[in-house]
């Protein structure tokens, strides 16, 4: 990424300060550890940390100007040539500079957020996209006020489609950032329990994810899970469904899944494969799908884009364990909903004579967390033939399907992944599949280091 003059130019109008010469921006940065090339620095202050104390560090890292909070000393030692702009608050400023840089660019802009599923869905978008378009996405959790003006401000200038991941944790942060990026299609995959220890309720999740038509332009179009009823929205909008019931635009008619990925169809009799495992991942690929082809892509394009996506790292990432096992590792995050989704798939897959759980703590459930951990052991049945829960929270899990377990389940809680580890071990062979599964604080993938070859 390469910022022309003009940009610089609004930054001079906007913010105070002096140019000594010609410089070319290249990039923007945060941190003061990073290497850049012709880096802009932008110190924010945060509750523990303020950037203004780093700047001599974000200069031998590179960076040829900075945005300086004009209540802040310059530092005595700073060379008096370099580039200043004074500014009042350094994270509006960096907000205000990703609203311009937007307006120069003009991408199309794909705003995606809901409950689970967008990180996987904005892969399934890049994928599908990136062999006709210029595209350019949020990386790793760059999704919040701070991480969605730096994605934008990291695109190349030529970039055609923009993929933004919006994240929250309370209300009026999804109105805040679609604003921002002023999206031409907006996507929410879905509403979970994520988070429902601040928003109170699915139906307060609802509310905040559906704040992403906030910034959506005049003329843009909804992406949605048309199977979730807290979902409404005005039909003064253009909205596309996906999903598996009838009303949908884009309907999911069949499924067939094998250990290596999915075969599925849609109402219009169009065929697809998937080289990812569960039916949530079918209907993240539907998104992409409805944009795709609301973009003009064909289906062989389409196609052709779904047999190169690679999913960002742990979400039901498949390979190859000890004595022959298969290992599912999908222990980037959790809630009851993607938990429950991803044990489904374990169910439906062919060709193993062991399926094994193993589950840890989910957080940020509220009130009503016990409850939540305990609806997850109602899709714990045949063929499932072990469950590992790991933590206290975990052991909620295994409780509930002691009290009802028909199938004779093989059950056991541990404390700590350490304890189960063992165990572990000794149930794997080449009739194997083990699903990790929980949410992000337990680092469940530390346990499933010791499971490969």
């Amino acid at each position: 990424m390469s910022f022309n003059i003009n940009l610089l130019k609004e930054i001079s109008k906007k913010f105070s300060g002096d140019i000594h010469g010609e410089i070319n921006i290249e990039s923007v940065s945060i941190d003061s550890r990073k290497q850049v090339k012709n880096g802009l620095f932008i110190p924010i202050v945060g509750d523990r940390f303020d950037g203004h104390d780093f700047l001599q560090g974000a200069i031998e890292s590179g960076a040829i100007a900075v945005l300086w909070d004009e209540s802040r000393p310059i530092p005595k030692d700073l060379n008096g040539d370099f580039p200043i702009f004074f500014v009042e608050d350094t994270l509006k400023a960096l907000q205000y500079l990703a609203s311009i840089y937007l307006q120069k660019v003009k991408p199309k802009v794909i705003g995606v957020t809901g409950s689970n599923g967008k990180t996987s869905t904005k892969d399934l978008l890049e994928s599908v996209l990136k062999k006709n378009f210029i595209t350019h996405k949020t990386q790793g959790n760059y999704n919040n006020h701070i991480g969605l003006p730096l994605t934008i401000l990291a695109m190349p200038n030529n970039c055609e489609v923009a993929i933004l991941e919006m994240g929250m944790n309370h209300f009026g942060e999804i109105s805040f950032l679609s604003k921002l990026a002023k999206p031409d299609i907006a996507i929410i995959t879905n509403i979970g329990e994520s988070h429902i220890e601040q928003l109170g309720s699915r139906e307060g999740i609802a509310k905040a994810k559906l704040e992403i038509m906030d910034g959506l332009k005049d003329d843009g179009i909804l992406v949605i899970d048309g199977d979730e009823p807290l979902l409404k929205v005005t039909d003064k909008l253009n909205v596309l469904k996906c999903g598996y019931n009838e009303h949908n635009d884009f309907k999911i008619t069949s499924i067939e899944q094998t250990a290596d990925g999915t075969n599925f169809s849609l109402n219009d009799n169009s065929h697809f494969s998937l080289r990812l495992l569960g039916k949530h991942n079918v209907k993240n690929a539907t998104f992409a799908l409805a944009v795709g082809k609301y973009l003009g892509l064909s289906e062989h394009r389409i196609q052709v884009g779904l047999d190169n996506c690679t999913l960002t790292g742990m979400r039901m990432e498949k390979k190859a364990g000890l004595y022959g096992s298969t290992i599912i590792n999908d222990a980037y995050n959790s809630s009851p909903t993607s938990m429950r989704a991803a044990i489904e798939t374990i169910k439906h897959l062919k060709g193993f004579s062991r399926r094994i759980l193993v589950l840890g703590d989910m957080y940020e459930l509220g009130e009503d967390e016990k409850q939540l951990h305990e609806t997850v052991a109602d899709v714990i049945t045949e063929p499932i033939t072990h469950l590992l829960t790991i933590g206290e929270k975990g052991k909620w899990i295994s409780e509930a399907l002691l009290k009802s377990n028909q199938y004779k389940i093989e059950i056991k809680s541990y404390k700590t992944k350490e304890e189960a580890k063992s165990d572990l071990i000794n149930l794997l062979n080449d009739g194997s599949v083990v699903l990790l599964k929980a949410s992000r604080g337990m680092k469940l993938e530390t346990l499933s280091a010791d499971l490969f070859m």
